[in-house]
């Protein structure tokens, strides 16, 4: 099936001059036409870097996944001793005490609904040619700011961070989608994209669901990247704020909105 076009200017994410593209993800119930079929299987995790290394977009099916991310696309279904807790009770994964935590831990996750997501596309930035559902960048701290921060520049939204140690991926493709809220995670801190060698510890994937796109991208536009902190010094900061905070003090005094002691 034919997907929506991409209509959005995403080019300011260029500018972000990430080492790694941003990846989109669209999610399809029927086969998505002018795309070929991902000739391997990975974990759900994978799949963006996959995406970048690869000269085209792909798309993947249950027998592309690996691991228990097509769960959280609505690609499969249970098995029920997976939601018992019974693989990270394991002494061989030794995650969890017993399986009662790793029940407790499954209820956390949203999944998409099994057999709404039948098929999931792949692009690079470079190559991108439809509107993304979600959209993923893995940066380091100081660029993935930028993204948060062109988040909250005109809307005051927190920052937030969720997942668990087990199925990253739902916290990833899942979450951001179905709550329609920006998620942001931490490499080196979850089971299975460290037990894959995905990358490198302290870098911050941020998912964006499609819902936020346009407001990041015109914030990013906007607003300053480099902010006068980052420039000024410990020391010649501490000045500047105390002296905009003094500044303000006395004019509440000279409106007469605060008695001076």
């Amino acid at each position: 099936m034919t997907m929506m076009p991409l209509k959005q200017d995403l080019s300011i994410f260029e500018k972000l001059e990430l080492a790694r593209e941003p990846i989109a993800v669209k999610y399809e119930f029927f086969k998505p036409e002018g795309f070929e079929q991902l000739d391997k299987a990975y974990s759900l995790c994978e799949m963006a870097k996959i995406a970048e290394q690869k000269d085209k977009p792909f798309y993947i099916t249950a027998e592309n996944e690996d691991c228990a991310g097509k769960g959280c696309l609505g690609m499969m279904q249970g098995p029920t001793w997976g939601e018992a807790g019974l693989i990270g009770e394991d002494p061989g994964m030794g995650i969890f005490q017993e399986r009662r935590a790793n029940m407790k831990c499954i209820q956390h996750y949203k999944m998409l609904e099994y057999g709404t997501a039948n098929y999931a596309v792949f692009s690079k930035l470079s190559q991108l040619t439809f509107e993304p559902d979600i959209m993923l960048f893995v940066a380091p701290p100081e660029k993935a700011e930028l993204i948060l921060r062109a988040m909250a520049y005109s809307t005051g939204e927190m920052y937030e961070s969720r997942f668990t140690p087990i199925l990253q991926c739902s916290w990833l493709y899942s979450y951001p989608f179905i709550t329609q809220k920006v998620n942001f995670v931490m490499t080196g801190m979850s089971f299975g994209m460290r037990a894959r060698e995905v990358y490198p510890a302290g870098l911050v994937i941020v998912s964006v669901p499609y819902n936020w796109i346009p407001t990041i991208v015109k914030n990013l536009e906007e607003m300053p990247w480099v902010l006068p902190a980052w420039t000024y010094g410990r020391d010649l900061w501490t000045k500047h704020e105390s002296a905009i905070l003094a500044n303000l003090h006395q004019k509440t005094i000279d409106a007469g909105l605060l008695k001076k002691k």
